[in-house]
């Protein structure tokens, strides 16, 4: 009987990477590399024009004095020295700070309150989400003259409704000095809670309901449900919209200057409006650059130390 002979085939030859493979990686890599730039260049374009020069440059002339029809003047630190003396810089480094303890905490009380009413099943919860999230995609120069008249100190329905229930002397609003800043909170309150309703909305619905469920089980209240499932679980949202609101408070300006305009007298006047103020009108660009960048110091430092905090607490 024959041997069978097997027949292996020699295993095949794998040629070495030559330089021409090489190359034609490099040409392959270097292709993605410039259609990536290619759409990141339009947008970084945009950026680089017009914020990310005008920011170097407003840093830059902190340290000049510029009135425009001049050529810019190096004076050092002259800016911040004038600066600590400038009694209008004070009162209204004291009005932000007043505005942000004001309206940071309140937005982010009214917002969580509203989510969690409008997070249960209930008829028509559509409707009450949309009307609540309406007033922060409304015009703010609307929203800013109809809560003037509400405001009215003789006229509005406000102070006729105070004058309704029994307070004699009702305040006077936006006519007040002691009043108007408390009457900017509130409108701003009202504009922005529905935005951060929505946030809060997201959190609420990303928490497991067998949470409440074992909660119910053990006996836990309402109020031990809250605090020990609904708040720990909304701690990265609540940071989120403590640091938005923040930055936010800070550079406010808009509603301020369509309300108030900074008055009555200086009650009102903050330092966004402050830069505005000092280099649109009066034309101390110099004088002006510098406010902005100390404005931007602290609202960098403020928003550093919430980043730390919150690592802190999360270790």
């Amino acid at each position: 009987m024959a041997n069978a002979v097997t027949q292996t085939k020699p295993p095949p030859v794998t040629a070495p990477a030559g330089p021409r493979r090489g190359s034609a990686r490099r040409r392959r890599t270097r292709r993605n590399t410039l259609i990536g730039w290619s759409f990141i260049l339009p947008n970084f374009l945009g950026f680089a024009l017009f914020t990310l020069v005008p920011v170097i440059a407003a840093f830059a002339l902190a340290f000049m004095e510029w009135d425009s029809y001049r050529a810019p003047e190096w004076v050092g630190l002259d800016n911040f020295a004038e600066m600590l003396e400038d009694e209008n810089f004070r009162v209204a480094l004291t009005n932000t700070l007043y505005y942000a303890a004001g309206h940071i905490p309140l937005t982010m009380v009214a917002a969580l309150g509203l989510a969690i009413v409008l997070n249960r099943k209930i008829r028509g919860v559509g409707f009450f989400r949309t009307a609540a999230f309406f007033p922060y995609v409304t015009s703010l120069v609307a929203v800013a003259v109809v809560w003037n008249m509400l405001f009215n100190p003789t006229m509005g329905p406000v102070n006729q409704f105070l004058g309704a229930i029994g307070v004699d002397n009702p305040p006077g609003w936006v006519a007040s000095t002691d009043w108007a800043m408390p009457a900017v909170i509130i409108t701003s309150v009202w504009r922005d809670m529905g935005y951060y309703m929505v946030l809060y909305l997201a959190g609420l619905q990303s928490i497991p309901e067998e949470y409440y469920e074992a909660a119910r089980v053990d006996g836990a209240s309402t109020w031990d449900r809250f605090r020990h499932i609904t708040l720990p679980s909304l701690r990265p949202t609540t940071f989120f919209v403590l640091v938005m609101l923040t930055i936010q408070s800070f550079k406010v300006l808009d509603l301020i200057v369509v309300m108030t305009n900074g008055g009555p007298g200086r009650s009102t006047l903050v330092l966004s409006q402050l830069v505005y103020r000092e280099g649109i009108t009066e034309g101390h660009f110099g004088y002006s650059s510098a406010i902005a960048l100390v404005l931007f110091v602290i609202v960098l430092t403020v928003t550093v130390l919430q980043f730390r905090l919150n690592e802190r607490r999360n270790a």
